[in-house]
């Protein structure tokens, strides 16, 4: 019923806020600016903090809070948050969100806010524009990739697939193997966890499979792509058991599986991880090779409390200087930083060519995650249509089926 609720407030939200006026009057004196994230972890903590820190050598008056919500209710937490009159001044928008937000009215332009928007890479940008404005910048622009336990490979008798041998079959059948010897998991579609079907698109993009066409009219999850991606992961899952099962957690940075999908905002887990890794790109699938982007937006809500601050506080943030700073984790949107020499300054852990296979090529030639508008609506749906397929002997094309039939209103909506 909560989640019911939620969903409700954020479309309702959403369908008003282009009639809606802006937040209240700037307060004079001290003033603390709140941003939402999605994020807790304790490096990217650290280095927003530190940029904040940052502006206050210069802004004496302004003290800017980082308030970290739980991934999977994030956008309607935010949004209901809005709803209440509690609008952050400033929000990590999720790109799945994207659509929404940009169309709704609920954010300023930030064209005159960024420094250089010419640097701003096009293929980044596209989401976050509404008639020609940028409404978000895309601070984060991250291409998945998978991290591999090589020492948990070695274990195991296992080698790496290289080259043209990175395929989805081998990949399957390494982490298979991998888990029967170990007793540790193979595979792991990180933050997935049988709820967030999205991250499912770094594997199902592999055979050309799409939830919904390009207009986002019409469902894909009834195509042959689709089915045949998913019988994939269902096999993957239930009769090779290279990935975990519902109910079972591994997180591949404890050591607890051979590989995991996730991108290099996550590579700072990897200094207590105490294991030999490797970082490669998505595997190959039968439609050849790919690339899945995530990408993370930072809008200024227009009902927050003091939005000529944040505004003044994003253009810090987004600065060139930032953004390298902010590479470390999460690959800018700026070509002039789009390279391995750059991106090796912020990522010590990572070698260059890491850095060129997965993220600078992976950029050039992705595709970003699912998004369209009403999202938290269609992710519900999706999610609880796709229920029946995650136990032994689904019918897999039937599920499928069933998801469109939930969707496809919504979809033409």
């Amino acid at each position: 019923m909560r989640k019911t609720a939620s969903i409700a407030a954020t479309l309702t939200l959403l369908g008003a806020l282009t009639a809606c006026g802006g937040g209240e009057a700037e307060a004079d004196g001290p003033i603390t600016l709140r941003m939402t994230t999605w994020s807790a972890n304790p490096a990217h903590v650290e280095l927003f903090n530190s940029i904040a820190a940052g502006y206050k050598q210069t802004h004496p008056d302004v003290t800017v809070s980082f308030e970290a919500l739980p991934l999977e209710n994030y956008t309607t937490t935010v949004t209901t948050q809005i709803a209440g009159g509690k609008a952050p001044d400033m929000a990590w928008i999720l790109e799945g969100a994207a659509p929404d937000f940009v169309t709704s009215g609920a954010l300023t332009p930030l064209d005159d806010t960024i420094e250089n928007t010419a640097d701003l890479a096009t293929t980044a940008t596209a989401l976050w524009k509404q008639d020609g404005k940028l409404m978000a910048y895309p601070f984060s622009t991250s291409p998945f990739g998978v991290f591999v336990n090589t020492d948990l490979l070695k274990k195991a008798g296992q080698t790496l697939p290289t080259g043209a041998e990175w395929t989805w079959d081998n990949a399957v059948a390494v982490a298979s193997a991998t888990a029967a010897k170990t007793g540790k998991q193979g595979l792991v579609v990180r933050d997935f966890d049988y709820k967030e079907w999205t991250n499912l698109a770094t594997v199902f993009r592999g055979w050309s499979a799409e939830a919904w066409t390009a207009d986002g009219k019409t469902c894909g999850f009834d195509q042959q792509p689709m089915v045949d991606a998913m019988t994939f992961l269902h096999q993957a899952t239930f009769t090779k058991k290279a990935l975990p099962a519902p109910g079972v957690s591994a997180d591949f940075f404890a050591g607890e599986s051979a590989m995991t999908i996730a991108q290099i905002s996550r590579a700072s887990l990897l200094k207590e991880g105490g294991f030999g890794w490797a970082l490669v790109p998505l595997p190959a699938g039968p439609a050849g090779d790919y690339s899945v982007i995530g990408q993370g937006g930072l809008g200024v809500l227009k009902k927050g409390k003091h939005a000529a601050a944040a505004q003044d506080f994003v253009k810090f943030f987004t600065s060139p200087a930032n953004s390298e700073k902010l590479a470390q984790f999460f690959p800018p949107p700026r070509r002039s930083q789009l390279n391995a020499a750059t991106l090796a300054k912020a990522n010590p852990l990572l070698k260059p060519a890491q850095l060129q296979d997965v993220v600078i090529d992976g950029i050039e030639n992705g595709v970003v995650k699912p998004s369209h508008t009403g999202s938290a609506e269609i992710n519900q749906a999706v999610r609880s249509a796709l229920d029946p397929l995650w136990k032994p002997g689904a019918d897999v094309a039937t599920v499928l089926k069933g998801v469109c039939t939930s969707i496809s209103p919504l979809l033409a909506k």
